[in-house]
């Protein structure tokens, strides 16, 4: 269950080993080995902060081009909502749609049209009888596998429907098989245009036994003139947009929880924000919940590293747009509410070895355990990051576990060097 296919890389060219990623790491899966960076794949949960720190762009998310699209006879794009508060000065998200047709597209099914769907689905879900609560959302990755590695516990309380990129994929290819029945499977591709690189892991490697239905995915910056390009104001243009204020909100913090019309939530973005609400959530220390939101990035998807504008300023824009548009564009009548549809459901959390373990075996892990607080005590405790390692409870771990020296702590070194020195001298007075 560990093989997991990451879409954040190292060039270990460009880097220095400066230590900058190591203190940014959320889940500590950074060390310094040889002068440069060591990313410990079981431990990175691909939420791009390492991208965003890095002087000397050393880390890179790996991502589709758009023209491994050629492959595919219809060609069916998934505009992420962020991508609208991308632009200059862009009254009507049809300019980015028509767009996207124009650069080589087929078809658009807009991300925040299946959001829409997705949120009067949770509405129904959240008055379900017998679920565990706060619910939490399932629609960031990045959250998704931090809670598998980090808080497994609270698994029971993701929300276990699909997120919106996976619907508008599953939606898209329907109205393509239905418009065009001569169509095979595998000559429909769908394209979604991510905002971060934990949306491209997880078409990479699906989520549990569920397994993507989104083909490629190409980042907002590299689109992004191409389809700046393509976007000509004076044109007269289709009108295909199919979703309204509710769906498009879903790119900003805050967007999905209010959209349930629950007062009963938390919306939280930043993912050292997400892990304080995290340990918080596990050790029963918040209020009475219905709801919790999370979001990896700054100010939500708007805030992924694959972007190409300020999240503050793309999240005033999105404001802006939002206003001109309806509620939604897809209601439910009642009797849809009543009855969520199977194909919005996952069947199963992945499950990972949990990176705070640190043996298969419960007398060894209290033994190593007690080793590694007795290191921890003989450690200088400024967590400098000189020995390669985030912090000296870090490093203690790895020196307990094998992966380091006690050596490696530079002031330990010294101390060490010291009292043997004075030794030396003491021993050379007494003769």
């Amino acid at each position: 269950m560990n093989n997991y296919e990451h879409s954040v890389n190292l060039d270990v060219s460009k880097c220095i080993g400066c230590t900058t990623c190591l203190r940014h790491c959320p889940t500590q899966a950074i060390r310094i080995k040889n002068g440069h960076a060591v990313i410990n794949e079981k431990r990175c949960i691909d939420c791009g902060e390492c991208i965003k720190v890095c002087p000397k762009k050393a880390k890179k998310a790996v991502c589709n081009k758009l023209s491994e699209m050629s492959e595919f006879k219809w060609k069916i794009a998934l505009p992420a909502p962020t991508l609208y508060g991308q632009f200059e000065n862009l009254d009507d998200v049809d300019y980015v749609l028509n767009g996207l047709l124009k650069i080589g597209f087929d078809d658009v099914f807009e991300v925040s049209a299946a959001a829409e769907y997705v949120t009067a689905y949770s509405r129904a879900y959240l008055k379900s009888a017998n679920i565990k609560k706060p619910v939490i959302s399932s629609a960031c990755p990045v959250v998704l596998r931090l809670i598998c590695l980090r808080f497994p516990s609270l698994t029971d309380n993701i929300l276990p429907m699909l997120p919106p990129m996976e619907v508008a994929a599953m939606m898209a290819r329907e109205k393509a098989k239905s418009e065009h029945p001569e169509l095979k499977d595998e000559e429909i591709g769908v394209c979604f245009i991510s905002p971060c690189p934990g949306k491209a892991s997880y078409v990479k490697n699906g989520f549990g036994s569920y397994k993507s239905k989104v083909d490629k995915v190409i980042s907002i910056s590299d689109i992004y003139f191409e389809l700046i390009s393509a976007m000509d104001h004076n044109d007269n243009i289709e009108s295909i947009s199919h979703s309204g204020m509710i769906g498009i909100g879903w790119a900003s913090s805050g967007g999905e929880a209010t959209s349930l019309f629950n007062e009963a939530y938390l919306a939280a973005d930043g993912i050292e924000n997400v892990n304080r609400v995290l340990d918080q959530i596990e050790n029963d220390n918040i209020p009475p919940l219905e709801f919790i939101e999370l979001n990896a990035c700054t100010g939500g998807c708007v805030g992924g590293v694959l972007t190409m504008q300020n999240p503050f300023i793309a999240k005033a824009k999105l404001k802006t747009l939002r206003r001109y548009l309806p509620v939604s564009q897809n209601f439910l009548t009642k009797e849809q509410q009543e009855s969520i549809p199977e194909e919005f459901f996952f069947d199963e959390i992945p499950t990972y070895y949990p990176i705070s373990r640190l043996s298969e075996s419960m007398s060894e892990s209290m033994k190593m355990m007690s080793q590694i607080q007795k290191l921890r005590k003989q450690l200088p405790g400024i967590d400098c990051g000189a020995c390669g390692a985030p912090t000296c409870q870090a490093f203690a771990e790895d020196v307990i576990k094998g992966v380091a020296s006690e050596y490696d702590c530079v002031l330990k070194h010294r101390q060490i060097l010291k009292e043997y020195l004075e030794l030396k001298d003491d021993s050379s007075d007494s003769l």
